[in-house]
Order: C-alpha cells, then sequence, then structure tokens
C-alpha cells in the first residue's frame, strides 16, 4: 500500500522496485540489512522442499518419475515449449487437485516441483513476446489464455525489476509461508466483509511477497505480507497488525474498496501501487485464478526469484 511509490514484486518474486513488494524480478531498491529470525526459512530450502514435513502428510515424491528436476531444462523452440507446458500443467493439476482433496496441509514434492517448472516456463516465455505468440498457438484455447496471462504478469513485474548485488539479497529475510488453505480463507472471509475478490486479493499478495515468503521491509517502508505503508496501514488497517496475514488481507481489502474496487478494480490496483504495468499483472494473475482456481495452488508454490546482472537468482524452493 503506497502512495507516490512505485514496488516490483515476484511471481515470481521480485522485490519490487523502490516500494518493497516481491515479484518476479528483483527490487531495484532492496530493504535494508536485517538479521534473518531464527524460524525463516534459508535460501537454500523453501517451503515443500521435503526437507520441512511437520505436517506428518504422506510421503513426498522425489524428482524421479516424470517430475522435472527444480533445474530441468526449459526448451526454446516453440513446438516444443508449447508441449512441455501442456504436460507441465497437465500434471500440475492433477497433482493439485490430490492435494487438496487429501487433506494434506503442506504441497507434496510433486506440485512443488511442477509449479516451479511452470513459473520457469512463464519466466522464459515473459521475456520473448515472439516466443509467447508462436507457443499459444500450439496450445488449446483455455491453456493458451492462461499461457498469455501467465506470460503478461510476469513480463509486466519483470520489466519494472532491476539487478540487485548478493549483498543485498543476503540482507533479504525469508520465510515459509502460512498454509494456503488457511490464507484463502483470509481472502475469502475478506471478499464477504468488502466486496474485493478474494482472486485479486490472492494476487496481491502474490505480487508483493510471495504469498509472504518475504518478510523483509521495502527500502520505502512498506511493511507485511500485503506492504502497507505505516501512515495506509494506520487509516486502512482496522487496528491490526500489519505483519498478520489475516489483518493484512482485510486492511487491503478494506484499502481496496476505498479506492473504487470493486467497480473500478483498476482504480483500485493503481492506488495500491502506482504503476500500470504492476496494475496489469495483478489483474492478469487475478483473470487467471477466475479461470481456474487451481492456479491459485500453483502460484502458492511459485518461488521467490530476484534479478543479478548475470540473469535470474531464485533464492527459495527446492535445490
Amino acid at each position: 500500500m503506497r502512495s507516490a511509490h512505485v514496488m516490483i514484486a515476484a511471481p515470481l518474486v521480485l522485490v519490487l522496485a523502490g516500494c518493497g513488494g516481491v515479484a518476479d524480478g528483483a527490487a531495484a531498491s532492496p530493504p535494508p540489512a536485517r538479521q534473518a529470525p531464527a524460524s525463516a526459512t534459508p535460501a537454500t530450502t523453501a517451503p515443500g522442499s521435503g526437507q520441512d514435513d511437520r505436517d506428518g502428510g504422506d510421503e513426498r515424491p522425489a524428482a524421479g518419475a516424470g517430475v522435472p528436476a527444480p533445474d530441468a531444462p526449459i526448451p526454446s523452440d516453440p513446438a516444443e515449449l508449447a508441449a512441455a507446458l501442456r504436460r507441465t500443467s497437465t500434471d500440475l493439476y492433477a497433482a493439485i487437485d490430490r492435494w487438496t482433496k487429501g487433506g494434506q496441509e503442506r504441497p507434496p514434492q510433486d506440485v512443488v516441483l511442477l509449479s516451479l517448472h511452470q513459473q520457469r516456463i512463464y519466466r522464459v516465455l515473459a521475456r520473448d513476446a515472439t516466443l509467447t505468440r508462436r507457443t499459444a498457438e500450439r496450445l488449446p484455447a483455455r491453456l493458451a489464455a492462461e499461457a498469455r496471462d501467465n506470460a503478461t504478469a510476469v513480463g509486466r513485474l519483470l520489466s519494472l525489476a532491476r539487478p540487485i548485488s548478493a549483498a543485498r539479497r543476503k540482507q533479504m529475510r525469508l520465510t515459509e509461508p502460512l498454509p494456503a488453505e488457511r490464507l484463502r480463507g483470509y481472502m475469502t472471509r475478506a471478499e464477504k466483509r468488502f466486496g474485493v475478490e478474494w482472486e485479486v486479493l490472492a494476487a496481491v499478495m502474490l505480487v508483493e511477497t510471495k504469498f509472504g515468503r518475504v518478510t523483509s521491509s521495502s527500502s520505502a517502508g512498506a511493511q507485511g505480507p500485503m506492504q502497507f505503508m505505516p501512515a495506509t496501514w494506520r487509516q486502512y488497517g482496522l487496528g491490526g497488525d500489519v505483519h498478520d496475514a489475516r489483518d493484512a488481507v482485510l486492511g487491503a481489502a478494506n484499502y481496496l474498496k476505498a479506492s473504487g474496487a470493486p467497480g473500478d478494480y483498476r482504480r483500485a490496483l493503481f492506488a495500491y501501487n502506482h504503476s500500470d504495468h504492476y496494475v496489469d499483472a495483478v489483474q492478469a494473475h487475478a483473470r487467471q485464478m477466475r479461470r481456474d482456481p487451481r492456479s491459485f495452488y500453483a502460484y502458492y508454490n511459485w518461488q521467490v526469484f530476484t534479478l543479478s546482472a548475470k540473469g535470474d537468482v531464485r533464492l527459495t524452493g527446492p535445490r
């Protein structure tokens, strides 16, 4: 929540430029140095990595039998990329169905790995409009629409991102997100109270902090999983804790409602972050979640990326 500054986040995740959100790139102005709390997830591990099975769920498959490894190559040929995206999406949504119907709180490893592979494909597409067009032409209509929206969202955020140094990456505070169903519950309750669609709230949290994975304040002072400036939080935070996901989601819904949602989401989102590219990205992700709610669970497992002078650097997720 900012009024006169822009930030960039990461569905990708990048720390937003000058604001403190997160997206698929890197922040132009990284957060100030802070020691990570003992509970923070180290940069070498991440939610669903298989290294922290605290919920005691069923056995998680390794990256074997058809599940892509974390660094599996991404094709550059449109026909091969379309085939890879179609296969990945089919397998991912089937895995999400098993996860959400099985009652397991934390995502199984196949969901984590397939979501990461999907995210990496969209990072490739986002950088090449011609490749996106030629790939989408080879996909069934529903998946083509998904591909265009995701490539658009990631591309818009990457256009706002700037490389950050290794030293500044080490200053970023990272942690494990709250369970997906709990977060979605906060969003659906906020929708009932304020009329702001849960998909929009989810897209904002995705872009800002990757569902709370990034806990650093922005260089401008924005805080919490929905990235509020202190003055804005005092006005719209309903007396809650800016770092508490439930309170932050309610505050975001309150602010968006006051700024024009649900009647004019574009106006409301621009008030939230003064960037047309930011607004495009949030709306594209929200549109995909309306098209297929399972996308929420895929996005929930998208990892934190930043940009270096040499390219992408992934900070969370399986190794």
